[in-house]
């Protein structure tokens, strides 16, 4: 398994900021599709991908891709792939799967014919008749998209918004790969102040402050893939290795969170403190009214309420013509939102530089962005 390909798969909207980190890790051949990237990688890449793609949902080992409009090619295409390279005999080998404008609409017969296909090829190998699936995990997903097929194993297991620092959920939790995209999309650097003022179980601050220590954001979990025996302990101890050398533990951060809920609060702070990064966050039981700062530089990236329940509309309109009447006030800052208010602009009292659309969960949002003036330090603007 020298030579392989590996899918990204990404929220849609994050596809962009998905490649660019798997550039960045040195991976060069790579391809962009709506919700997912593929690239061409080592064994090694499995390891490196998994622990530090920060805006991804998962890394996929791809198996093949093909034309089927009927099961017989299905099956007699999936046969061909060389499953016995990568599953051992005791493989377990749940086959999930998803079928889009597609001949073969049947995602449950697609599943079992694939099933099927790969015990076939694993009794040409093996010579048994019988799997007993008692091994490490090797979850199989057959997508197709307009009769063409796609075969992966999931090397993540647990999708990558699953840091390991948040155990508890507020009511409305931001997942982190959203969050870390925000800040990546803000373009923060580490050395200004970042703030949340309506901070919750404190995603955004916790994922900031990995991003400026850089921190693996995979680093205190664990992967699907670490049980395989064709991804050997030592690639995956180097890795480790790796992201553990880069770390800066020694960077000081300004980074605070605040919120008028006491209770949410205490759970970002417990959740800081799994993340290991408590002493470079503040958090501040502080109403928005009351947000203020003497830094004449800074930023502010949030995700208030977006009134989606019944009845809390007109709370959350309420919030954003506060937010603008605070916000104005810092008018040195650059300030980034999230909602799926279609009005947001006109209750914050002015439009945004710029705006994106990003997806939380299932609900279309845009990502508005305020961009204040850059910092002069010593009559050089930086």
């Amino acid at each position: 398994m020298s030579k392989i390909e590996l899918i990204a798969t990404a929220t849609f909207g994050l596809e962009a900021l998905v490649a660019r980190e798997v550039k960045e890790l040195g991976y060069e051949e790579v391809t962009v599709e709506n919700g997912r990237v593929t690239f061409a990688a080592d064994e090694l890449a499995i390891c490196r991908t998994n622990l530090w793609l920060r805006t991804a949902d998962r890394v996929l080992l791809k198996m093949g891709s093909f034309k089927a409009t009927t099961f017989e090619e299905l099956f007699q295409q999936t046969k061909k792939l060389p499953w016995p390279d990568i599953l051992p005999e005791n493989a377990s080998f749940p086959v999930e799967g998803k079928s889009i404008n597609s001949k073969l609409f049947s995602v449950p017969d697609c599943q079992a014919i694939v099933k099927k296909a790969v015990v076939e090829k694993m009794k040409q190998k093996y010579h048994r008749e019988w799997f007993a699936e008692d091994g490490p995990r090797y979850k199989i997903e057959v997508a197709l998209l307009k009769d063409e097929v796609t075969l992966t194993i999931d090397t993540s297991g647990p999708g990558l918004h699953k840091r390991g620092y948040r155990k508890l959920a507020s009511d409305a939790p931001l997942k982190e790969t959203l969050a870390a995209a925000m800040i990546i999309l803000a373009h923060w650097f580490p050395d200004r102040v970042l703030m949340d003022p309506v901070c919750g179980s404190g995603t955004i601050p916790i994922e900031a402050a990995l991003i400026g220590l850089n921190i693996a954001p995979g680093i205190k979990r664990s992967f699907a893939a670490e049980t395989w025996p064709t991804v050997p302990k030592a690639l995956w101890q180097e890795a480790w290795e790796e992201a553990l050398a880069v770390t800066e533990d020694d960077r000081e951060l300004r980074i605070i969170g605040t919120d008028i809920d006491e209770k949410v609060l205490s759970l970002a702070r417990y959740h800081a403190k799994l993340a290991g990064v408590e002493k470079q966050i503040h958090f501040q039981r502080l109403p928005l009214s009351e947000v203020q700062t003497k830094s004449k530089y800074g930023y502010i990236i949030c995700n208030p309420p977006y009134g989606e329940r019944s009845g809390e509309v007109k709370q959350a309109e309420e919030l954003y013509r506060e937010m603008g009447r605070v916000f104005t006030a810092l008018d040195t800052w650059s300030y980034f939102i999230i909602t799926s208010h279609p009005r947001f602009e006109a209750l914050f009292g002015r439009p945004a530089g710029k705006r994106r659309k990003l997806y939380n969960g299932r609900i279309e949002c845009q990502y508005y962005q305020y961009l204040g003036p850059r910092p002069v330090r010593n009559g050089v603007v930086r």
